[in-house]
């Protein structure tokens, strides 16, 4: 239908994008405030370009979108059911045992045109279920969620980090960290085939308990954050069906537009390492240059050892 470039559209028109043709909208309308301001274009764009990094944690998942139609300087909304105006092309997954107040039918992004689709839809944060379909009741990552409190420093959050590193080398448990592009850093950890969500949930709450124990003044287990006195939380409760964690790559609806990004275990030593260090105008080029060091552990079977 369209051999334009994105560069080439004006505010509206069909941009083909591995072989189809995808309808973008309002591409000069603003999400991010500068400076420089982020349009939608240049999000569409980033999820194009990023798409052969991103699309292995989407692959064969339902995903929850963030969505911020007005921009991230207004509040967004969760949106997960499939809008009847999305293309026939896109791939759906139909959630037999919902109930009805729940949602029926989630996206799977597996292309590029699907991502440029979800992006065009304001789907700014992406957030991929932990399970594969169609084993959905299967994890095939136990979750590991560093999450700060408001008093919580980011050379707190790397000790916890440091921590589970020594955890996981002791119990002889491959996984890598991730900067969450905002605060935190989480850890991700492929698991063989048959687990349950009771047996991840319940692996990474011993590991994280037996941390909390070395530093407790870091860290509360409360719920609400009002109640954890400004401690971090070790979040082990997102090891579940229902529960999500934003994708590698994944933008953050904040200024600047950072990115979610694995890094090495060695990249905790980085004195210029930060949460959110980088933006959609430079993870491109750091995964140019040394690739993701999260990908091979892509579908690893995985066995998690007994801590009882």
């Amino acid at each position: 239908m369209s051999t334009a470039t994105l560069d080439d559209l004006h505010r509206t028109g069909w941009w083909r994008v591995g072989g189809r043709d995808v309808h973008v909208t309002n591409l000069d309308k603003v999400l991010f405030p500068g400076p420089p301001p982020l349009t939608k274009r240049d999000v569409v764009r980033y999820y194009a370009d990023v798409a052969p990094w991103l699309l292995p944690y989407l692959e064969g998942r339902p995903v929850n979108a963030h969505r911020y139609p007005d921009g991230v300087t207004r509040p967004g909304f969760w949106h997960k059911e499939v809008p009847d105006h999305a293309p026939d092309w896109l791939t759906r997954w139909h959630n037999t045992e919902a109930d009805r107040d729940e949602t029926q039918c989630y996206a799977v992004l597996d292309s590029a045109a699907a991502l440029v689709w979800m992006a065009n839809f304001a789907g700014i944060e992406l957030h991929p279920w932990t399970s594969r379909l169609p084993n959905v009741h299967q994890p095939t990552w136990a979750l590991i969620d560093i999450d700060p409190g408001e008093t919580t420093t980011f050379d707190q959050v790397l000790e916890l980090a440091r921590l589970y590193r020594t955890a996981l080398d002791h119990l002889g448990v491959t996984g890598m960290p991730k900067v969450t592009g905002q605060r935190g850093i989480q850890v991700w950890i492929p698991v063989r085939d048959g687990y349950t969500f009771d047996d991840t949930r319940g692996w990474v709450e011993a590991v994280s308990r037996t941390i909390g124990r070395i530093v407790p003044d870091l860290v509360s287990w409360q719920w609400y954050r009002d109640r954890r006195r400004g401690r971090a939380r070790l979040d082990y409760t997102q090891n579940a069906i229902n529960k999500t964690l934003v994708a590698p790559f994944s933008i953050r609806p904040a200024r600047g537009a950072p990115v979610s990004v694995p890094i090495t275990w060695d990249e905790l030593e980085d004195e210029d390492l930060r949460p959110n260090r980088w933006t959609v105008h430079t993870v491109l080029e750091r995964l140019r240059d040394r690739g993701d060091p999260l990908a091979p552990l892509i579908g690893r079977q995985q066995e998690l050892p007994d801590l009882s």
